[in-house]
């Protein structure tokens, strides 16, 4: 008999009420789901303060050993229909520490790379950026933003959107101003990519202390970004649109900093 059977549970209805940003702030946590989130956020050191899994649902329960400091609840097919985001759940799901940290807590290389997004909010173009960001080795991922406030790293879209590589890229979020000023005192010279760019992307030197920095679709980046920026950057477009997808142009203008890192001729 699983542990939770029902979904009028106090600890069901905290998981729900966890859907909302407000919740999810003043416990300062977030909620994996999926075993394969799961277990690269385990493998990124996180360590889930609770797990819930259906005994009916999942494939193997491989990942129980991994959890030892996390209060583990199994439960039913129907508990775990109510608390699950995803419309075809896997049965795992783990309460885990809010990812994200300040601006100045990031640990950067010697000769850094770094993804700056100005605006990006939508989970899904969050959580692309940061699966290529991670495949593509960078020392932190940055949204910057225009108004007060800041991005949700902690919402469980995000965490899906990037397959928990949310966790395995260090991610800050913070005013425009905030990260100019970042940028100015670590001596990184940002490149913002605009299709008003005067240097071509192949023709631009990614291979010192770096940041590339893109915008949304609809509005590009802010004049502050272009009053500031090291090099405006274009990438060619041979078609009839004059932009890409925000997530579309990050990973572009990434592999061709690893690229140009990398000693690799271009082809």
């Amino acid at each position: 008999m699983p542990d939770l059977t029902s979904t009028a549970n106090p600890r069901v209805k905290n998981l729900v009420r966890l859907r909302t940003r407000r919740h999810r702030d003043a416990a300062g946590v977030t909620v994996i789901e999926g075993h394969d989130e799961l277990a690269l956020a385990l493998d990124a050191g996180v360590e889930p303060t609770e797990v819930y899994w259906a005994p009916d649902l999942v494939r193997s329960e491989d990942l129980l050993g991994r959890m030892p400091g996390a209060r583990t609840f199994s439960v039913s097919r129907e508990v775990f229909a109510r608390i699950a985001y995803r419309e075809s759940p896997d049965g795992w799901l783990a309460v885990a520490p809010a990812p994200g940290r300040p601006l100045d807590e990031l640990d950067l290389g010697p000769d850094p790379l770094v993804l700056v997004a100005e605006g990006v909010e939508k989970p899904g173009n969050v959580g692309a950026m940061l699966r290529t960001a991670e495949a593509c080795g960078v020392d932190a991922v940055v949204i910057a933003t225009a108004e007060r406030g800041g991005t949700d790293f902690a919402n469980p879209n995000v965490v899906r959107a990037s397959k928990g590589t949310v966790f395995a890229v260090p991610v800050a979020s913070a005013s425009t101003a905030q990260v100019l000023d970042w940028l100015d005192r670590r001596g990184i010279r940002s490149f913002v990519t605009t299709p008003a760019g005067t240097t071509a992307l192949a023709a631009t030197d990614l291979t010192g202390p770096t940041a590339l920095v893109v915008g949304t679709e609809a509005t590009g980046v802010t004049d502050a970004w272009l009053e500031r920026a090291g090099a405006t950057v274009v990438i060619p477009m041979h078609g009839r649109v004059n932009s890409l997808n925000a997530s579309i142009a990050a990973a572009v203008v990434l592999y061709e900093a690893v690229r140009q890192r990398a000693g690799t001729p271009e082809r």
